[in-house]
């Protein structure tokens, strides 16, 4: 079965996630490089959505069954090259040269609500799926790139209430705070509006990638120098 799949709605693309929860392994990372890849060698794609076919999920985030079964095979290397290609999957998505909008269609939870804040605009429904980082419940510390990403998106005062109590926010919430341009009643006002948005961008790449270089150094810079600590160590969990 696919992990991702796109199609092209006149100038946008639209990007999916085709695996019921969309927990993140590194065959998701490698798959949905490969479509981005697909995406950006398209000259007449002006603008992307990145959504779920699920009815019911974004993306749950990491796929944590799977790190666990290659921890206890000792097969290391695997863990580590699925976290620096999900970093990878977020520089992409960052510096990615036309607009990338999510259309949150259902619950986004740790890496998946990460992943929806690497992209420029953010669309969620309002009648189904929370948005939370609930690495605090489950014993994993986000990596320094990811809390530099997540605060580009979400005001920090909001982020640290989040990341402390693992809270579940909802589209309402989010919009209230400016992390989404809109909250949608439905999951098809959700497609509706983001098209919208999506069609009326016709930029250049060449600006588009260089002020996203500008604005998202930091990020960048956070994630190839800091991270590097605490992925090739695995220092990825804490038990107490």
């Amino acid at each position: 079965m696919a992990v991702i799949e796109w199609k092209k709605q006149d100038a946008v693309a639209i990007v999916s996630m085709c695996n019921t929860a969309n927990r993140m392994n590194k065959i998701f990372a490698q798959d949905f490089l490969q479509c981005l890849d697909q995406v950006e060698a398209d000259a007449q794609v002006k603008a992307m959505i990145l959504t779920a076919l699920d009815e019911k999920n974004f993306s749950q985030g990491v796929d944590v069954e799977w790190i666990g079964e290659r921890l206890a095979a000792q097969q290391r290397q695997d863990i580590i090259d699925f976290m620096y290609g999900m970093n990878e999957v977020f520089k992409r998505l960052l510096l990615f040269p036309v607009p990338v909008i999510a259309a949150i269609n259902g619950h986004a939870f740790g890496n998946g609500a990460i992943l929806s804040c690497a992209c420029d605009f953010r669309f969620m429904r309002k009648d189904k799926g929370f948005f939370c980082f609930p690495e605090v419940d489950i014993g994993i510390p986000l990596l320094p790139g990811m809390i530099a990403l997540v605060c580009k998106a979400i005001p920090e005062y909001m982020f640290n209430h989040m990341l402390l109590s693992g809270q579940r926010m909802t589209a309402v919430d989010l919009e209230h705070a400016n992390v989404l341009v809109k909250a949608c009643e439905n999951r098809d006002d959700l497609f509706k509006e983001a098209m919208a948005f999506a069609a009326g961008f016709d930029k250049k790449r060449g600006i588009l990638r260089e002020v996203k270089k500008r604005i998202h150094k930091k990020v960048i810079r956070t994630m190839d120098e800091q991270d590097p600590e605490f992925i090739d160590a695995l220092n990825l969990f804490v038990a107490e």
